[in-house]
C-alpha cells in the first residue's frame, strides 16, 4: 500500500506559478512511476505529466510542455510538478497518482492521492 499526500495547491494569476509537491509513504517509493493528473469541473481527468522511477525520463502532456516541471527526490519519497506561465486553463483539482514499474500516460495508476485545489485568475 502507498499513500500519497498533495500539498502546495492555491489561487494565482494568470502568468504566476506554483508548486506542487506529493509525500508518498508505505512501500518503496523509487519503485514506482509518477504521475500528476488534472480534473477541471465538467470534464475528464487528464494526464499532466509522468515521472520515471529514477527521474531519468519525464513525459508531458502538449498543453503544459515547456511551462511544467515534473521531478522526484527519492531520498525524500517527493515527487513535485512546477508550474511556471499558469493561465486560467490550467484551473483544476490536481492529483499524484504511482504506478508500479513503467509510467504511463493513461490513468492507469495504482495508487492516488486525493488532489489539491488550483486556480488560476485572469
Amino acid at each position: 500500500q502507498v499513500q500519497l499526500v498533495e500539498s502546495g495547491g492555491g489561487l494565482v494569476q494568470a502568468g504566476g506559478s506554483l508548486r506542487l509537491s506529493c509525500a508518498a509513504s508505505g512501500r518503496t517509493f523509487s519503485a514506482y512511476a509518477m504521475g500528476w493528473f488534472r480534473q477541471a469541473p465538467g470534464k475528464e481527468r487528464e494526464f499532466v505529466a509522468a515521472i520515471s522511477r529514477s527521474g531519468g525520463n519525464t513525459y508531458y502532456a502538449d498543453s503544459v510542455k515547456g511551462r511544467f516541471t515534473i521531478s522526484r527526490d527519492n531520498a525524500k519519497n517527493t515527487v513535485y510538478l512546477q508550474m511556471n506561465s499558469l493561465k486560467p486553463e490550467d484551473t483544476a483539482v490536481y492529483y499524484c497518482a504511482a504506478k508500479f514499474g513503467v509510467g504511463t500516460t493513461t490513468p492507469m495508476y495504482d495508487y492516488w492521492g486525493q488532489g489539491t485545489q488550483v486556480t488560476v485568475s485572469s
